[in-house]
């Protein structure tokens, strides 16, 4: 196994100056020209950094964890991809969790902030999660940087999901539709509650009565349960809202097991872009959300907050929400 010894030998320097150079110690009085030339060598002699001793002497283990409530959601694609590339980008390891286990509250959970076993945790709660008991499990044990919902003593980051309604609205009302049915997600969920006043909103400015839409949640079952109950009313709406891409589908199938025809008769828009809304029969409507950009800021504050940096919470709103217009929505029938 090769040694710091035989990087130095190789690149004909001391081997403190391997040892700074490899570390990334940005303190290190070393030419761009001897760092390039030290890590050639390192790549020539096969030279692996023993992670083990540099957690120990660090107190730092570079690897952070990402946990989501499900990584079989296209929604995380994203995310997750964003969360990787600034990790990586910083030098450290992503450690992906899904199970009920690793949220907080589960033995799993436990231990990967209990042992020390990564320097700090990204995560997206699960839907209608207590704040409270969030912050009471999490504590101080370690970092800590929420999406899309703020708990005690974390830093957090959301995306402008109320922006992101009123642009789905927005686009329907330019249609030509005056009866827009809104399918939420949770309400107990902060981003859900975003979202709502987004869509009402835009309502309100277009002079169309604003309702507060159903609460069932973001699932596919949920889209078909609000779906179902929208195209009961005695006036039946137009065009729906859904609260993602995931509820939406459930309002695709709920149209089609009605045998109301979309766009024809119904015009479908989600919240959030995923890969799988090009897929659906039609192809969704979609407002695109800049998640990739969010999971990116989400390392870049964990990172400050490791560093001993105080709690904050940011908004990324860069690039804005924007339509992506597919088959689901048209001009209302006359």
């Amino acid at each position: 196994m090769a040694k710091l010894s035989d990087v130095a030998a190789r690149a004909g320097v001391s081997v403190s100056a391997v040892s700074r150079v490899l570390s990334g110690d940005p303190a290190a009085r070393v030419s761009e020209a001897t760092r390039a030339r030290v890590r050639k060598a390192a790549l020539e002699v096969g030279y692996h950094p023993n992670f083990a001793g540099r957690a120990l002497k660090l107190a730092r283990t570079d690897v952070i964890a990402l946990i989501v409530p499900d990584v079989t959601n296209a929604l995380f694609a994203e995310l997750t991809r964003g969360v990787e590339d600034e990790a990586v980008a910083r030098g450290c390891v992503m450690l992906l969790a899904r199970s009920e286990d690793m949220q907080p509250g589960g033995k799993m959970f436990d231990r990967l902030v209990g042992e020390g076993r990564v320097d700090g945790i990204v995560l997206q709660p699960r839907d209608g999660s207590d704040p409270e008991e969030l912050a009471r499990t999490v504590g101080v044990r370690a970092p800590v940087v929420t999406i899309h919902q703020r708990i005690p003593g974390a830093s957090s980051v959301v995306v402008p999901d109320a922006l992101a309604a009123r642009r789905a609205t927005e686009h329907l009302i330019a249609l030509g539709h005056r009866r827009i049915g809104f399918a939420g997600g949770l309400a107990a969920s902060p981003a859900a509650q975003r979202r709502a006043e987004g869509h009402l909103a835009a309502l309100l400015e277009a002079g169309l009565p604003g309702e507060p839409g159903l609460w069932r949640g973001f699932r596919e079952s949920d889209g078909r349960a609000s779906a179902a109950e929208l195209l009961a009313l005695p006036q039946r709406p137009t065009a729906i809202v859904a609260a993602n891409v995931n509820a939406a589908v459930g309002v695709l199938a709920q149209a089609r097991a009605q045998g109301v025809a979309v766009p024809q008769e119904l015009s479908v828009v989600a919240v959030h872009d995923a890969w799988t809304a090009e897929h659906t029969w039609p192809p969704l409507t979609c407002v695109r959300m800049p998640l990739y950009e969010l999971g990116r800021a989400a390392v870049a504050t964990l990172a400050e907050v490791v560093d001993g940096g105080p709690v904050v919470h940011r908004a990324v709103d860069e690039p804005e929400p924007v339509v992506v217009a597919r088959a689901s929505t048209a001009p209302p029938a006359a």
